[in-house]
């Protein structure tokens, strides 16, 4: 099954932070994709620029050694890669002095949309910004993509909308998470609206509760020194499991359309309730003979920071009231996983007696590895000797049901960026929406620091500390399982 690529119009992107890891792993070889599957048109051009000093030729080097090590097997055909590096140029520049900017104007051309993807450290967001507006470069075709972390806190996150404020409309501010741009995401809404089957039972009614998690096999790498200052919190619940959230919560938008998507979103952060202390469990990956811990990963031999975090929350409205959402986000897990587990309740009675056992319908959206979903629903085992039930799980793995292409087709980077340049901010986030998810964060952390709660250690390659399976033990519950 081939998906259907419909071009964009033509466009001048330029990438700050064009010569970092983000740009290299990610972007360039997004856009190459993009390029490869005639989405790009030819008058499209793609700018890096950065501190460093290089010409053209040696930007479009470093873009061709990010395609082949990162864009797959589309890298192998050499006629592509030359097509799409005659397309890229670079200027080297300085974010927070006049240095480059007067040659990067001379490179914006005419009408087009003129796209600023702002793959740099947050302190430079303003700089860059106020430059882009002093220089002429932010006129009503202009828009900038903007990377988390947004903010570290409430305070911080109003500051920053202030400033972007300052040069920009709202509608021109696209504040990214990636993981809205995963197809899974997506099919989410496709599955809520889409089918009748599931909506009139998304509810208290029927749901007994939802699971949210997203769990790493590897450590803090090199990020060692900006993880200490965030912590699981800050770096993963705050953002990608807050979208996850939302959209597994939300009531239906009238229309598809970004502001109706996002306002819906939106009431769900403000329907968060306070999260009791019992309810939250921290947790730091301890060393191993093999392996170093957590405090040595981040050099910090005192560090009170999370690498793992495991919330009970609850939604105050209509539909959700009663209904218990379990997130849980950590490193040096047993797997990676991304996945939302949807539980709904036991059968009001059962006709088939004590012996038939406890069986529930769980609908569980995998986001990674192994893009897709699956639905599980109790049929009698095969053969005689009576009524023997069994749950089996009806599979729509995407590369099964749609082809091998459609697992591998558009990566979250690719569609986001393209969506920036038709000017669709569906799965973007808003201003409000960012601080709204700041205000129910802040006093969990306050929260926890006035308490002095030291993290639990956890072992590495396992499931988390033990609290956080009592978390789920204490309500009579089980986190569904990790597997490799």
């Amino acid at each position: 099954m081939v998906s259907r690529v419909i071009p964009v119009d033509p466009f001048d992107l330029v990438i700050f932070g064009g010569t970092g890891d983000l740009a290299r792993r990610k972007i360039l070889p997004g856009l190459f994709r993009r390029f490869v599957a005639g989405q790009m048109p030819p008058e499209a051009q793609v700018v890096g620029a950065a501190r460093s000093e290089m010409d053209d030729a040696g930007y479009r080097d470093f873009v061709r050694e990010a395609i082949v090590e990162f864009a797959g097997p589309l890298s192998d055909d050499g006629t592509q890669v030359d097509g799409f590096l005659e397309r890229v140029s670079y200027v080297a520049i300085d974010a927070k002095g006049e240095a480059g900017w007067d040659a990067l104007r001379t490179k914006m051309r005419g009408d087009l949309v003129h796209a600023f993807y702002f793959s740099v450290a947050p302190a430079l967001f303003g700089d860059i910004a106020e430059r882009l507006h002093l220089h002429g470069l932010a006129g009503d075709e202009s828009r900038i993509v903007v990377e988390k972390p947004f903010g570290k806190d409430l305070d911080s996150a109003k500051a920053l909308n202030a400033t972007l404020a300052e040069h920009f409309h709202e509608h021109q501010i696209y504040r990214i998470d990636h993981y809205l741009g995963k197809e899974t995401v997506q099919n989410l809404m496709a599955v809520r609206f889409g089918n009748v089957l599931f909506e009139p039972l998304w509810n208290a009614q029927y749901v007994d509760h939802i699971q949210i998690t997203v769990a790493e096999t590897v450590g803090v790498g090199g990020r060692g020194s900006y993880y200490d200052q965030s912590g699981a919190m800050r770096d993963m619940v705050q953002n990608h499991l807050m979208q996850l959230l939302c959209l597994i919560a939300m009531e239906p938008p009238a229309k598809f359309e970004p502001d109706a998507v996002r306002d819906e979103k939106l009431k769900v952060i403000r329907a968060l309730e306070p999260v009791e202390p019992h309810h939250i469990v921290r947790g730091q990956y301890d060393k191993t003979v093999d392996s170093v811990g957590y405090r040595e990963d981040v050099e910090n031999p005192r560090s009170f920071t999370e690498s793992f975090l495991a919330l009970k929350l609850h939604i105050s409205n209509w539909r959700w009231a009663g209904t218990p959402f379990y997130l849980r986000t950590g490193k040096k897990l047993r797997a990676r996983t991304s996945e939302i587990v949807v539980v709904f309740k036991d059968a009001p009675h059962s006709i088939f007696g004590a012996d038939a056992g406890r069986h529930r319908n769980v609908l569980a959206i995998r986001l990674q590895p192994n893009e897709g979903m699956t639905l599980d629903v109790t049929i009698k085992e095969p053969g005689p000797g009576g009524m023997r039930l069994v749950d089996v799980p009806l599979d729509m793995t995407f590369a099964d049901a749609l082809g091998p292409e459609a697992e591998q087709a558009t990566e979250a980077y690719e569609r986001l960026i393209m969506d920036v340049i038709r000017g669709n901010q569906t799965l973007f986030m808003r201003g409000d929406e960012v601080e709204a998810a700041w205000a129910w964060t802040d006093p969990i952390i306050a929260g926890w620091t006035a308490r002095s709660d030291v993290p639990k250690p956890y072992e590495q390659g396992g499931t988390g500390p033990e609290d956080s399976l009592m978390l789920m033990h204490r309500d009579g519950r089980r986190w569904r399982e990790l597997k490799t």
